[in-house]
């Protein structure tokens, strides 16, 4: 006699779990043992609760993410202001949160810390309060960023790094371990140190996201114009304009540099 498999798309939730009544989980979710879902929670389908982890409040999560044991994510930020206003964590997908990291709500009412998809957040990191994280980030263990940071597509934070709150990291730029970061970092450079200081071009990281070759020329142009050429940024930022082509990248990175808020991480002999 031919068995037929039936196939469930059930939530998985162990006995030992505690999930809120409110709270969403779509097909094909897994929940570990002593794990917890708050209230007002939405889990996407296939994602993978481990043992022990906190999803706490107000936490929407895309599909096929993974938190890891004792990770906790959509706790009240650690921020004087909060008033315990309704105030969210929005995740995208296929993002690993690994062993005891933690990402918290937002500060104001309505507001949200956001992180996209395929992104990797190592063991201890700490998002906090009205963070913007883009994609496939590395985020690495020990390493932390404060209220407010925006960190884009494709960079990498080495561990024990500090981020600044308000601070930006640019596309496709490094942040070298055990680094102090005060100051935006331009997209797709390397810095490192205490206080940190752009040491050169991410080549690696171009060539890793598939940069072709005419394009990495004319950000090696723009490396020597912002870094090099002694000008200050409005003047960078003013040949560029006039010399460069509109690529996407050009684009992007001139858009980067006419926000920077906090002021662009220099080089040790370039603090203009």
């Amino acid at each position: 006699m031919e068995l037929k498999v039936i196939k469930s798309e059930d939530p998985a939730v162990h006995q030992t779990s505690v999930v809120d009544p409110s709270a969403i989980l779509h097909k094909n979710v897994v929940i570990g043992p002593y794990a917890v879902i708050g209230p007002n929670c939405e889990i996407g389908e296939g994602t993978i609760i481990d043992a022990h982890a906190v999803i706490a409040k107000n936490v929407r999560m895309g599909r096929y993410n993974h938190v890891y044991p004792h990770a906790v994510i959509g706790e009240d930020p650690q921020d004087l202001k909060f008033q315990n206003e309704y105030s969210t964590v929005v995740i995208g997908d296929h993002n690993q949160f690994r062993e005891f990291s933690t990402v918290h709500r937002a500060t104001g009412e309505n507001c949200e810390t956001r992180i996209g998809s395929h992104n990797m957040l190592q063991a201890y990191t700490h998002i906090a309060h009205n963070c913007d994280f883009g994609s496939y980030i590395v985020m690495s263990s020990f390493s932390g960023a404060a209220g407010h940071v925006t960190v884009e597509d494709h960079a990498v934070i080495g561990g024990m790094s500090g981020i600044h709150q308000f601070v930006k990291i640019g596309w496709g730029a490094m942040v070298g371990g055990m680094s102090k970061i005060v100051q935006d970092v331009c997209p797709f450079v390397i810095v490192d140190g205490n206080p940190a200081r752009v040491v050169g071009l991410n080549s690696v990281g171009l060539s890793r996201n598939n940069i072709s070759p005419e394009v990495k020329i004319w950000l090696k142009k723009a490396y020597r114009i912002i870094f090099r050429s002694g000008l200050k940024l409005d003047a960078a930022i003013h040949e560029m304009e006039q010399e460069f082509p509109p690529t996407t990248e050009v684009e992007h990175l001139l858009r980067f540099l006419r926000n920077c808020d906090r002021g662009l991480c220099r080089t040790r002999d370039n603090k203009k």
